[in-house]
């Protein structure tokens, strides 16, 4: 018997007093966190926000197996959101399509959820018609035209069920009830509702494709919402993502129990938790990288310079600085690269790592 088939469904039960401390703790990495953001001046406040936005994007469709182009992802939401930043590149329709949607989501949070609202982001995902080679439905509620919505793993003729979703005929009270709850005004905490709602979505499973993606959105906007604030802090989907196993796990263990889902709300939490300590790390981080910028200026650098030393700065980088990566990036001779090079070491900006010859790399100088 699957969750959605127990009586009472989907009225959810749990301890409080189990979930208390968690919560708490939650509540506190939750508001270390966006002290620390506010903290932030305004420039490196907003790569923050660039940057949790765009591992959200990029890590939410990862958890499907699908691979986005970060640069894509990072200069279609800079684009969308009138950023003023160097390097950016052209975004293919579908990398447009998912950035809409998260944006959408996450920017108005405050706006109510409705089906067509949930067909737009489908469209979204989707704008071709197409996932893979596949013809779908978008802009309405599955079928069962081809047989139940099964999630499954495994080779073809090999396959493993993990889980089957409510036949379509239940769809449109499914989703109405959905609707009506995740709008409604609640006491419930802001925190649980979030997970509730990624799970009572992905359990539906109300669309063709693209029902986690979804279900992520709508998870990113229950948090905005309880935070109040259109700028993202934190990315679920990248922890999830390093914790898919577990993700999924738990998903299937949870939609094959009872109503009582405290190991999905302890799971969900701990998982929350984990999320905002990575953020905080990658503050940190992004803190040492300005008084880097403060203490050596723009300005004394040249362009080459600047360029690659803001795009070793990123988080996807990878890999080590090696003056062969330098001439690329620069678009230069190595003999230029080196210059450019020896020069930073001589200001105190790099050091050569151990090791030469060949394998000769450098990393910039912790302030």
């Amino acid at each position: 018997m699957y969750i959605w088939e127990q009586p009472g469904w989907p009225g959810f039960s749990w301890n409080n007093q189990q979930l208390a401390p968690l919560l708490a703790q939650a509540h506190r990495e939750q508001g270390r966190l966006l002290g620390k953001m506010e903290a932030l001046g305004f420039e490196l406040r907003q790569e923050a926000y660039l940057q949790n936005l765009t591992q959200e994007v990029v890590k939410s469709s990862e958890i499907e197996g699908e691979k986005l182009d970060s640069d894509q992802v990072r200069s279609s939401i800079a684009r969308r959101l009138g950023m003023d930043i160097a390097g950016l590149v052209p975004a293919d329709r579908h990398v447009e399509g998912v950035v809409e949607m998260m944006l959408d989501a996450t920017q108005k949070f405050a706006e109510p959820i409705t089906p067509q609202r949930l067909f737009a982001w489908h469209a979204a995902l989707f704008p071709t018609g197409f996932s893979g080679m596949q013809p779908i439905l978008t802009g309405c509620w599955r079928t069962d035209a081809l047989g139940p919505m099964h999630v499954v793993s495994g080779p073809l003729g090999r396959e493993r069920l993990h889980y089957e979703a409510p036949p379509a005929n239940r769809l449109p009270a499914e989703i109405a009830s959905f609707i009506d709850w995740f709008n409604a005004p609640t006491d419930l905490d802001p925190l649980l509702k979030a997970a509730l709602t990624h799970l009572r979505f992905i359990t539906v499973h109300p669309l063709e494709d693209g029902n986690g993606r979804i279900a992520r959105a709508l998870t990113d906007m229950a948090l905005a919402h309880g935070e109040n604030t259109h700028q993202r802090s934190y990315s679920m989907s990248a922890r999830i993502r390093s914790e898919r196993n577990d993700y999924y796990d738990i998903l299937e263990r949870t939609q094959r129990g009872t109503l009582d889902i405290a190991p999905w709300l302890e799971w969900f939490l701990g998982c929350l938790i984990r999320a905002m300590e990575d953020a905080q790390l990658r503050l940190d981080e992004a803190i040492r990288k300005a008084r880097f910028w403060e203490r050596f200026g723009k300005a004394a650098l040249n362009e080459r310079q600047i360029q690659v030393l803001q795009r070793y700065m990123r988080e996807d980088w990878k890999g080590k600085l090696t003056s062969s990566k330098w001439a690329k990036i620069a678009d230069c001779s190595q003999d230029t690269a080196g210059r450019d090079i020896k020069d930073l070491i001589e200001r105190g900006a790099l050091r050569k790592d151990e090791g030469g010859g060949r394998s000769t790399s450098y990393s910039v100088v912790e302030v």
